[in-house]
């Protein structure tokens, strides 16, 4: 019976969720026409409209254990679920995301994601994406604005801990930048068709200051953003 409700809940989520996902999306589309300055709110209520969902249709309570950072850092987040790129919006303010490639070209967010300032990933093109993504980065910085980081990639499975990307360390010795760790345990939850209720803590780790050798800066991250790994 619980597994029914779970599915009944998931079911309720996904029409609520991404419907309304669509009619902001549509809005977000004519805020880059007509006012470029709606945009930022509207991305809000996106990941305001999401964390509604996932607490009142799904039954999952959001923790947050520590203080969230503002203003220009270097941000790495635990990714295991579509859950924390999702709720960056709400988190963070105003927050300039590193996101793959294949994101920007969904019709209509694609675009939208670009004016708003998200930072384009393409893993194949090597040396070159670095470059690119140092510039975007460092005018966001001067924007005021956070990065934002997954450093191991791609959404994992909980419980599994895979070595940082190695484009983590250029960003991190490019940019000069400390480094906020945050885990995250929403894949035992979220990251399933049928979604689970439950809860789902962030995790802020202890600033990591900027100018530390490679091995020392990663094992840092590696180690603060896996703090929940071993729960739930």
């Amino acid at each position: 019976m619980s597994w029914l409700i779970a599915a009944l809940r998931s079911l309720a989520f996904y029409v609520l969720f991404y419907v309304g996902s669509a009619l902001l999306v549509v809005a977000s589309v004519v805020a880059v026409t007509a006012r470029r300055g709606w945009l930022r709110g509207i991305v809000g209520r996106w990941g305001a409209w999401h964390l509604w969902c996932v607490e009142n249709v799904l039954g999952i309570e959001v923790v947050l254990e520590g203080s969230l950072p503002q203003g220009p850092v270097l941000i790495a987040v635990k990714h295991e679920a579509f859950f924390e790129a999702i709720d960056t919006p709400r988190l963070f303010a105003y927050p300039a995301v590193f996101a793959k490639q294949e994101l920007f070209r969904i019709p209509g967010w694609g675009y939208s994601a670009v004016v708003y300032g998200l930072i384009p990933v393409a893993r194949e093109e090597g040396a070159k994406t670095l470059r690119q993504m140092l510039a975007l980065a460092k005018e966001r910085v001067e924007q005021g604005r956070p990065l934002v980081i997954f450093p191991e990639g791609t959404r994992v499975a909980h419980g599994t801990r895979p070595p940082l990307q190695a484009g983590f360390a250029g960003l991190y010795k490019l940019l000069k930048l400390p480094v906020v760790p945050i885990a995250v345990d929403s894949g035992r939850l979220y990251h399933h068709v049928v979604k689970r209720p439950g809860r789902i803590t962030y995790k802020v780790g202890e600033t990591i200051p900027a100018g530390l050798p490679r091995e020392e800066v990663e094992a840092r991250v590696h180690a603060a953003i896996n703090v929940l790994n071993g729960q739930g």
